[in-house]
């Protein structure tokens, strides 16, 4: 197999060149779509305002959300600027999270305001609480010493916080020349994502991970699968998990794919996204495939457009 010898930017920015008008994300749930082109440019941009928020090369950037639009920004932005993604499980309660953002020196976390009921506002301010007096994010406590900013993915922006689209206007402060000097002293073997394991013997440890070794995983699963660029890639396995960043979002970019994200599983959202999208390909865990496969809705759904996938995570009943 021939390997990428290439950061996450550069591959970025091939297809924004080589394909610019091509379709890389394309959302059924949100009114969110980019082509390659404008994908590199939004990326670009918010690498410079995290630039402007002080974060250096090998920082660590969190990100806790379900599969929204931020989420991928947060991946590419961070990776463009030399930043570490450390990936946050939806599910964490506080005691978890003080453990991931502690063990891994975090400096700027992205969120969400919640879900299934998990509220991560609440979750945060009970952690910090000082950031009831904090502006436009930027917060100081004892209990996480790196910890420098908290932005808010989503509207209504919270007490304390910075929105994620007024952090995006930081990005005028840096030039592009700053941006691709940056660039420049990227290498492939550098770790740009930490993944946290579920921690069953022990406490959870971060996986530090290159972009060397996350691009390369994602081209031999594409590969496997056959990916070209008229391929439509369903997301709905989360982006915080390996199924997601690697086996569908990196497999999706080394080939060119277009990205169908869905913000979070749900038999209707999903079966709608396949069939209004065209997607040619779905990964999933059996019970999703069953909860689709026995839903009373199954029929309505026009699923020819179908060729591959992946099931994983539990034994394939037949």
């Amino acid at each position: 197999m021939q390997t990428i010898n290439k950061t996450l930017g550069d591959v970025i920015k091939e297809l924004a060149v080589n394909m610019p008008d091509r379709e890389a994300v394309k959302y059924s749930t949100l009114d969110y779509r980019r082509t390659w082109k404008e994908f590199d440019e939004e990326t670009d941009r918010v690498a410079k305002a995290f630039m402007a928020l002080g974060i250096e090369k090998g920082d660590k950037v969190a990100i806790w959300a379900t599969n929204i639009p931020e989420w991928l920004l947060t991946l590419f932005g961070s990776a463009k600027c030399g930043a570490i993604l450390v990936t946050v499980n939806t599910n964490y309660k506080v005691f978890e999270l003080e453990y991931l953002l502690s063990q891994s020196d975090t400096k700027l976390l992205v969120m969400m305001g919640g879900f299934k009921g998990n509220d991560y506002v609440g979750t945060v301010n009970t952690l910090i609480p000082e950031l009831a007096g904090a502006s436009e994010g930027k917060v100081k406590t004892k209990k996480l010493p790196y910890l420098d900013r908290i932005v808010f993915a989503g509207a209504n922006t919270p007490k304390g916080m910075l929105g994620f689209k007024d952090m995006l206007a930081y990005a005028d402060r840096v030039s592009d020349g700053e941006l691709s000097e940056r660039k420049a002293s990227l290498d492939t073997h550098d770790v740009i994502n930490m993944q946290y394991t579920s921690g069953t013997t022990g406490f959870p440890k971060g996986v530090m991970l290159t972009h060397f070794n996350i691009l390369n995983n994602g081209k031999t699963i594409g590969d496997g699968m056959k990916f070209t660029p008229d391929d439509r890639l369903c997301i709905v396995v989360p982006f915080f998990h390996c199924f997601g960043l690697v086996l569908a979002t990196m497999a999706c970019i080394t080939h060119g794919t277009t990205m169908v994200p869905v913000e979070a599983y749900s038999p209707v959202p999903v079966m709608n996204a396949i069939s209004a999208e065209k997607c040619t390909a779905v990964h999933g865990v059996p019970t999703m495939f069953i909860g689709m496969l026995e839903h009373p809705s199954f029929n309505q759904f026009d699923f020819s457009s179908m060729r591959t996938g992946i099931m994983a995570g539990s034994p394939c009943p037949i």
